[in-house]
């Protein structure tokens, strides 16, 4: 693919995501929308917290 062509499909998928967002955000499953976000966040965060310890926990065991 040539540069042109990679920035004109970025642009439309860009523009897609964009419309995609809006319409969601504007319709009434907003709040469900919202919620699960804030949802599937914090299981993220908690994912990481717990790998994070035991990346840590394997480098002080390597260390020591």
């Amino acid at each position: 693919m040539s540069r042109s062509s990679k920035a004109v499909v970025s642009f439309i998928v860009g523009a897609a995501v964009g419309v995609a967002v809006g319409y969601f955000l504007n319709s009434d499953k907003k709040d469900e929308l919202v919620e699960k976000l804030k949802d599937q966040s914090a299981k993220l965060k908690e994912k990481w917290r717990k790998r994070n310890e035991q990346f840590e926990d394997a480098l002080e065991n390597e260390l020591a």
